[in-house]
């Protein structure tokens, strides 16, 4: 049966994957899908360390082990053979596709200024959709730190979390 009758199932349309990584490989893997042109996000946070005589600023990845890649599954050589990554994510040796929504959300919450930080992914707590700002529409956990209200955005592929403060007002708990 010739190609263009067979279902697609992400082989030949360019979807949204995580790509597992080889700890502390973040940077070196990016560099190489820019120079093979591969269209990737690895999405970063600033993160203050003290050393012993100075305060230094790093960028941080947010999801550290993983960055997202968009392809088609045809092409998923490209992404493997690049020194650093291990495997696309998915179920049983199958790469599975990240959700348009969440990656979408995601990034258009970095476009916008948002601060994300890395948070423990989880699965219980109160639901809440965040109402205005970078990130209006987006779901997630409320939680409360530090006198603060935070909606933990979790991507549910790689079992990995980021938490954003958000403005009380700008929260609408789903129940």
């Amino acid at each position: 049966m010739p190609e263009h009758f067979l279902p697609d199932n992400g082989f030949t349309e360019e979807l949204w994957y995580a790509a597992h990584l080889r700890s502390h490989y973040e940077k070196k893997v990016a560099a190489e899908f820019v120079r093979r042109r591969v269209e990737h996000f690895v999405p970063v946070y600033r993160s203050v360390r003290r050393w012993k005589d100075r305060r230094v600023e790093l960028q941080m990845p947010l999801f550290p082990g993983y960055a997202f890649v968009r392809l088609a599954l045809r092409n998923r050589l490209r992404v493997l053979q690049v020194p650093g990554v291990v495997r696309l994510v998915g179920i049983r040796g199958v790469p599975e596709a990240v959700p348009e929504k969440e990656m979408q959300q995601l990034r258009e919450g970095m476009r916008g200024g948002a601060k994300l930080f890395p948070h423990p992914y989880l699965v219980t707590g109160s639901k809440a959709c965040i109402v205005r700002g970078p990130l209006a529409g987006a779901c997630g956990i409320l939680i409360r730190q530090k006198n603060s209200c935070r909606v933990v955005l979790s991507i549910g592929l790689i079992a990995s979390a980021a938490s954003m403060e958000v403005d009380a007002d700008d929260v609408e708990v789903i129940v």
